[in-house]
Formats: structure tokens, C-alpha cells, sequence
């Protein structure tokens, strides 16, 4: 049954391929306006791998990036095919390179939805993986002298004071881990060695955190140590104080600007997958109005176009049935013959 059958007079197919040689530049730039979202996105993603524990995020801009490129070839060629629509002694050269085209063009397409579709469904993967990889960096902070970890404590100051937040999932997680080096603890003075004593693990913790948890809006300089403790402090109160440090978690902040960006980046696409899609099906109803004046003197013929010859099921299998063969055709002879070798003989 064919799909979406529709009359093309001459001058109706002069202005489709007109049109569509104008949406296939446009949709071109769009490839290449895809390929940047992916690097951008990528950037945002390797600026803070540091506290990032695995890189199965990277399967969203790594393919967007795929996808532009593609996009770039694809649109190329459809803007050939309709400078070659109008001619008919040209058009016929493209005739056993179309099929192939169109099935690469619709496997990059669907990617391209993909791709929007993970945008949007990745916010598990990035926060388990903000989690575990900001838990690290905490732990690693006052390890300012072993050798791959010595930016560590400047990153997630840097990133504490970016984005206003305060430990993971929020400042008491620095109250956990020992985050001063013994390099700067006096093991002379009573105060320290009772700390370190009174640790199962012989680790100094306090209630306390880094200078870039301080917010600098609050109005009294800022407190970093005792911080849960009011009778070390003139007029104050632990539960009240929202001002003097930051309350929200990093993981929270982190997750919370890169869903941001990549759900930007996603309603961007998904308008870029629906012009790459409006360029397919252009495309497929000037090549087949196009078939039925290839060869013919007279041109200016009305003629029909269709987006499918069959259902979308069948169109479908005639696609795979190339591939299915190829994969198959061997293995499935060699389980023919078996089968009919141990098949016994039929009794008369």
C-alpha cells in the first residue's frame, strides 16, 4: 500500500526542489550548529571530571557530535540531488546511490532523536556518577603532596565558590573526613593528639570546613570551625545562621547546571531533528516524483510522489533483509544441513 501519495505538476516540483535545496543548507548549518552543542557539552563535562567517578555521561555529547558530522555529509548530497532534480538525463545518476543514502540518512536521524531522548534521561547516570566522584575529591582534598592529586583541594575550592555549595550532599559531609593535612597539625599540642586518639581510624576530624564553603554576603565574618557548637561563638546559632556558609551540596548544584545545559541543548536538537526530517521527506517525494520523467523527452508531465511504495513494516524488512542475509545467510546453511542430517528417515 503506498503511503502519502500526492500530485507534482512541473512547476510544483521546481519550487519543491527549490525549497528543499534552501532547507538542506539550512539543515546543514544545523548539523554543524549539532556538532558544537556536542563540544560544548563535552567541555562542561571534562571541566569537571575531577569529580566525576565514570564517563558513561559522555554518551550524550560524543553522540551529538557523531550525529553533526553526519548531518554535514548528509545534507551536502541532498543539496547535489536537487540541483540534479530538474535535469532529467542528470537526475538518473543518483538512482542506485538513493536507496543507501536514505537508510544512512534515517539511521543518523533516529540517533539524532536518540540523543535528545538521553539528554533528558541521563540525570541518574550523572548523579550517581557527581556522588561517587565528589565523595572522592573530599577525601582527597589535603593530599596536596601526592603526586595526581595535588590540584584536588584547588578544584573543589574553585568549584564550592563557582557554584555556591558546600560538600557533597551538604557541609556536614566535611565534618567525615579529615581534610587538613597532618603536614599542618602540631601532634605536640594536647588538643590535636586527643582528636587523632579518639578516631577509630587515627584521622583528625573536626566541625569544621574549607574557606570556600564561606558565603561572603553574610554579615559577620565567617565562621569555619565549631561550626555546630554556639557556646564557641558570641551570638550565634548554628541552625539559624543560614547566611554564614553555604547550605546547598555540590552535587545537587552540579546536577542541577548540567541538566540545565543538556535539556537546553536537547529542545535545540530535537528542532534540528525535526528540519532533518522535513528534508528526508522532501526528499523522498521529489525523487519520487521525479522517477516517472527520468529518461522521458517531455518534462513538464504531471507526476505523483509518495513517501513509501509499501507499508512501513514491509519498507522496513526490505531494509533489514540485505543486512539479516548477510549476517545469517552462512550460519543458517550450515543449521540446515545439520538439521536434515540428523532428521531420520520417514517410515513408509
Amino acid at each position: 500500500m503506498v503511503v502519502m501519495k500526492m500530485k507534482f505538476p512541473f512547476q510544483k516540483r521546481v519550487k519543491l526542489a527549490q525549497g528543499l535545496w534552501l532547507l538542506s543548507w539550512c539543515a546543514t548549518v544545523a548539523g554543524a550548529t549539532t556538532f558544537t552543542l556536542g563540544c560544548l557539552l563535552k567541555t562542561e563535562l571534562l571541566r569537571r571530571a575531577e569529580v566525576m567517578d565514570n564517563a558513561d555521561i559522555h554518551i550524550v555529547p560524543n553522540t551529538l557530535m557523531i550525529v553533526g558530522l553526519a548531518s554535514l555529509g548528509i545534507n551536502y548530497f541532498a543539496s547535489k540531488i536537487c540541483q540534479d532534480a530538474l535535469d532529467a538525463g542528470r537526475f538518473p545518476r543518483w538512482k542506485n546511490f538513493l536507496k543507501p543514502y536514505f537508510a544512512v540518512s534515517c539511521f543518523f536521524t533516529v540517533l539524532m532523536l536518540l540523543s535528545v531522548i538521553m539528554s533528558y534521561a541521563m540525570k541518574g547516570s550523572l548523579e550517581s556518577s557527581l556522588k561517587a566522584g565528589l565523595r572522592n575529591g573530599i577525601r582527597f582534598y589535603k593530599d596536596t603532596d601526592t603526586p595526581g592529586r595535588c590540584f584536588q583541594k584547588q578544584n573543589i575550592d574553585r568549584l564550592q565558590m563557582e557554584f555556591e555549595c558546600c560538600g557533597n550532599n551538604d557541609f556536614r559531609d566535611w565534618f567525615e573526613v579529615q581534610w587538613i593535612s597532618n603536614r599542618y597539625l602540631d601532634f605536640s599540642s594536647k588538643e590535636v593528639k586527643d582528636r587523632v586518639k579518639s578516631n577509630v581510624d587515627g584521622r583528625y576530624l573536626v566541625d569544621g570546613v574549607p574557606f570556600s564553603c564561606c558565603n561572603p554576603r553574610s554579615p559577620r565574618p565567617c565562621i569555619q570551625y565549631q561550626l555546630t557548637n554556639n557556646s564557641a561563638h558570641y551570638n550565634y546559632d548554628y541552625l539559624t545562621e543560614e547566611l554564614n556558609i553555604y547550605l546547598r551540596g555540590c552535587r545537587e548544584a552540579l546536577v542541577h547546571y548540567y541538566m540545565g545545559l543538556m535539556n537546553t541543548i536537547g529542545a535545540g536538537v530535537l528542532s534540528i531533528f525535526i528540519l532533518q526530517g522535513s528534508v528526508l521527506v522532501s526528499l523522498r517525494f521529489l525523487q519520487t516524483a521525479m522517477e516517472a520523467v527520468a529518461g522521458k523527452e517531455n518534462t513538464e508531465i504531471e507526476t505523483e510522489g509518495y513517501l513509501l511504495e509499501k507499508g512501513v513494516k514491509d519498507t522496513i524488512m526490505e531494509y533489514l533483509d540485505p543486512v539479516l542475509k548477510f549476517f545469517l545467510l552462512k550460519n543458517g546453511g550450515k543449521v540446515e544441513e545439520g538439521d536434515a542430517a540428523e532428521k531420520p528417515p520417514a517410515v513408509p
